[in-house]
């Protein structure tokens, strides 16, 4: 019962935050007089997703209730959430408990496919985000995955609490900050597993960033881009950046970063001195 009621406090503070981000003018609503409620008020939105305002307060309550999906999805058209926010919002509506997981196992031929990749810097992640391989050009440039404690070999335990972390990412801010929403939306899929709500209340408990962003309920879909890097002894790249699923078990990603020609040679030159980093392994989560 205790994960249920965590559930429904947290779908009420993802409606609670949407419906106050909102102006009457958003969603084609007059503005009114004397208006004293920061957004829409709870009855525009009951109306503007055809439900009772006694019903939706019920839900911005906390209360241990179960709505439909034509009622999710009218709510999220309502609060003008994004695709990636209606599909939260529908993972924490649902509520179940999370079946026991066994542990991640990564197939040798991923781990053998990863190392292969350098001087390209390649890592794959797990369910909740634990590094499970990484080459030797990732662990040059971001960590040293294995040497680490197990409970810290975790891509955004990294970003949050390694202080290298912060100068390694050359925008750490908005870089993490997207990652800590891409992160909720995993974690939404797996709402009750308590190796996630053990990671969560770690990363709340240490760092600032994750307090004051959490309650904010943002949530973005896994996606490719750009990643500016800072090496103390190389200097600065900018990376390309693709996310790959595996076929037997999309809950694991290979992140693989494009390197132009002469990167590549400036990252080979660093591996091929004596010390750095020997082949990646693999872990459990």
């Amino acid at each position: 019962m205790k994960s249920a009621r965590m559930t429904s406090a947290e779908l009420a503070s993802l409606l609670r935050s949407r419906r106050e981000r909102l102006q009457p003018a958003d969603v084609g609503l007059p503005a009114g007089v004397r208006r004293r409620t920061r957004g829409l008020r709870r009855e525009e939105v009951a109306q503007l997703a055809s439900v009772s305002t006694t019903y939706y307060t019920f839900l911005e309550q906390g209360r241990d209730i179960r709505p439909s999906r034509q009622v999710l999805d009218a709510l999220a058209a309502a609060l003008r959430l994004t695709d990636a926010e209606r599909d939260y919002l529908h993972g924490l509506a649902a509520g179940a408990p999370a079946p026991a997981l066994a542990a991640e196992k990564l197939p040798a031929a991923v781990a053998d496919l990863v190392d292969r990749l350098d001087p390209h810097p390649t890592y794959v992640s797990g369910r909740r985000w634990d590094v499970l391989a990484a080459n030797r050009a990732a662990r040059e440039l971001w960590a040293d995955w294995p040497s680490l404690p197990p409970a810290e070999r975790n891509i955004v335990w990294w970003t949050f609490m390694d202080p290298r972390a912060r100068s390694i990412l050359i925008e750490w801010e908005s870089e993490a900050s997207a990652q800590l929403a891409r992160f909720r939306a995993a974690a939404a899929r797996h709402s009750g597993d308590p190796d996630f709500a053990e990671l969560i209340e770690r990363l709340q408990a240490g760092s600032p960033e994750v307090r004051a962003w959490w309650p904010r309920h943002d949530v973005a879909p896994l996606s490719s881009g750009s990643k500016r890097i800072r090496h103390p002894v190389l200097g600065d790249f900018t990376f390309q950046h693709v996310v790959l699923q595996l076929a037997d078990d999309p809950e694991q990603k290979i992140v693989t970063f494009s390197a132009s020609a002469a990167d590549r040679a400036r990252i080979a030159g660093l591996l091929s001195r004596p010390g750095q980093p020997g082949p990646a392994g693999t872990s459990g989560s």
